[in-house]
């Protein structure tokens, strides 16, 4: 039956800066679709609770505390989804930041944080995990966390859109390569969706009304409508799906 391959039940997996905004809303999916996981994110309190939150659905949730930017984490994330669940089937690499400033004004390290933080720890993740699939001879899925911003860019934002169109192209290569081990590698691009990173933007009611007046849905995304999009890549429901960004933004870049 078709349903039945969008289960996720007895599958398990990873979801980095799975605490907050579109990461929780995709983690919370995955276990309502009966998946167990390890949420990963730099703030303990907030995993704790958002696990909380999730393992009244199914689970286990269990929250780990790690940072994607230093390399010295990547192994321990990996480690600890091994021992809880004795395998990885999916990865949802989806710990991101971004910096506004003028391109003349913009800083290295600012620059260095945007890209580590959403394309090089992305990349070592998903070779750990690729590694231990691989090893394993188990087929797998590896979600990127890109963007519209891939597509498009705003004024003065050049490191956030710059490491989401790379992590679009990472995304195909690493399908490319890893395709003859049964590992899939797909992003998603959300649009404009309200959480606490975006909320300010969303508080200037001029900016605000001109972001939503070019989305053909007339209206932004709610983070729990990723959800769908998340089981469905990391489910077998896409087991012909590889390569590939996904953009879920009430149409906007339909109008570019």
């Amino acid at each position: 039956m078709i349903l039945d391959k969008f289960s996720l039940k007895g599958k398990s997996g990873i979801v980095t800066g799975g605490g907050t905004g579109l990461g929780k809303a995709m983690a919370t999916a995955v276990v309502q679709a009966g998946a167990e996981i390890l949420i990963v994110g730099r703030r303990k309190e907030v995993l704790e609770e958002a696990a909380k939150e999730m393992n009244r659905f199914g689970g286990p949730v269990i929250p780990f505390q790690a940072d994607i930017t230093k390399m010295g984490d990547i192994p321990k994330i990996v480690d600890k989804a091994i021992k809880e669940f004795g395998k990885i089937d999916f990865l949802f690499n989806n710990a991101g930041k971004g910096h506004p400033a003028p391109p003349e004004d913009y800083k290295e390290a600012d620059w260095d944080e945007v890209l580590t933080t959403n394309l090089k720890g992305p990349f070592f993740l998903a070779q750990a995990v690729g590694r231990t699939m691989i090893a394993a001879k188990r087929p797998g899925s590896i979600i990127n966390t890109s963007s519209i911003m891939a597509f498009i860019t705003l004024k003065d934002t050049p490191a956030y859109p710059t490491s989401k169109a790379a992590i679009s192209q990472l995304t195909k290569a690493l399908a490319n390569s890893w395709a003859k081990y049964g590992i899939r590698v797909n992003a998603i691009g959300p649009g404009w969706f309200r959480t606490e990173i975006t909320q300010r933007r969303f508080e200037d009611k001029e900016k605000s009304s001109q972001i939503v007046s070019r989305i053909p849905l007339g209206r932004t995304g709610d983070p729990e409508e990723l959800g769908g999009m998340a089981v469905f890549l990391a489910s077998d429901a896409s087991s012909y799906v590889t390569g590939q960004t996904i953009v879920v933004d009430g149409g906007l870049l339909s109008t570019q």
